[in-house]
C-alpha cells in the first residue's frame, strides 16, 4: 500500500503521551507495515535499522509492547492489518466487478456496478460489508450484541449511552482480533455465534475472575472500568495476560 487514510484527532488522542522519539518511531514502523504489508521483525534490533533509528532499540521495543501484537514470526498492529485485508478485499470486489461488467457488455446486458465519487467500481454486497470494515474471512462485529453481553454480566460498570467512531473501531479491532486462533483462543471463532459465545465467557471471566468488576480505591473515589477502557488494545491485552486476576 502506497497510501492509507490517516486520522489526525484519533492518532493524537493515542499517543499525546509519546515523547518525540517513541513518536517517529512509531509513525515510521507503521509506514513500513503499511508499504510492505507485512508483521515487522521480531527482534527489535532488526526494526531499529529498517526504520533508520539504529541507536533506538530499546525505545522500539517499548512501542511495540503498546501498540502492536505479536503474530507468529513478527510484530503486527491490529490496525494495519484489518486496513490491509480491507484494501485487498476492495481491490478484489471491484476485479471482479469489472470482470462481471465486461462480461455483461459483451452479451448485450447491464451491470448492477455503481460508481463511486472518485469513479472506482464497487458492488452493491461491497457497500454492505464496508460498513463495518471487514477483514477478509471473519464475520461481522456485532456490536449491539457485544454490548448486550457486557450489560448481561457487568451491569455494575458504566454503560456506554454513545457506541460511534473510536469506539467501534476499537471494538471491531478486538472482534478480528480475538478470533484468530493464535491470540487468545485454540480454536478462535469463524462465525458470530462462535464470536459471542467468546465474548460472554470474557465478560464473564471479568466479572467473576478479576478485580475489574469491584474496581480500586483510589486516594477519594473507587475507579472502575467500562467497556470503552476494556476494548482499548493496551488494556485488553493485560485482562488476557491475566494483570488483573483476583
Amino acid at each position: 500500500m502506497h497510501y492509507y487514510q490517516f486520522n489526525i484527532g484519533d492518532y493524537q488522542s493515542h499517543t499525546n503521551h509519546l515523547d518525540p522519539l517513541e513518536d517517529l518511531a512509531y509513525r515510521r514502523m507503521l509506514d513500513w507495515c503499511y508499504l510492505h504489508e507485512k508483521p515487522l521483525p521480531l527482534d527489535p534490533n532488526e526494526i531499529a535499522r529498517i526504520i533508520r533509528l539504529r541507536d533506538h532499540a530499546v525505545i522500539i521495543r517499548n512501542v511495540l509492547t503498546e501498540f502492536f501484537s505479536r503474530y507468529g514470526e513478527g510484530w503486527v498492529c491490529d490496525r494495519v492489518l484489518e486496513e490491509i485485508q480491507h484494501y485487498k478485499a476492495k481491490i478484489e470486489q471491484a476485479s471482479r466487478a469489472g470482470k462481471a461488467s465486461a462480461e455483461r457488455r459483451s452479451n448485450g446486458g447491464s451491470t448492477d456496478v455503481q460508481l463511486t465519487n472518485n469513479h472506482k467500481p464497487i458492488t452493491n454486497n461491497h457497500i454492505k460489508e464496508s460498513k463495518d470494515s471487514l477483514s477478509a474471512g471473519l464475520p461481522t462485529c456485532p456490536h449491539q450484541d457485544i454490548l448486550n453481553l457486557y450489560k448481561k454480566h457487568l451491569p455494575q460498570l458504566a454503560q456506554p449511552r454513545v457506541w460511534d467512531g473510536v469506539r467501534q473501531t476499537n471494538l471491531r479491532q478486538r472482534w478480528l482480533q480475538a478470533a484468530k486462533p493464535s491470540i487468545f483462543s485454540p480454536q478462535g471463532y469463524s462465525s458470530q455465534t462462535e464470536g459471542l459465545a467468546w465474548w460472554d465467557s470474557f465478560f464473564v471471566y471479568i466479572a467473576n475472575d478479576t478485580k475489574l468488576a469491584q474496581g480500586f480505591e483510589t486516594k477519594d473515589r473507587t475507579w472502575r472500568p467500562d467497556l470503552v477502557w476494556i476494548v482499548n488494545a493496551t488494556n485488553f491485552a493485560k485482562i488476557i495476560d491475566g494483570k488483573y486476576q483476583k
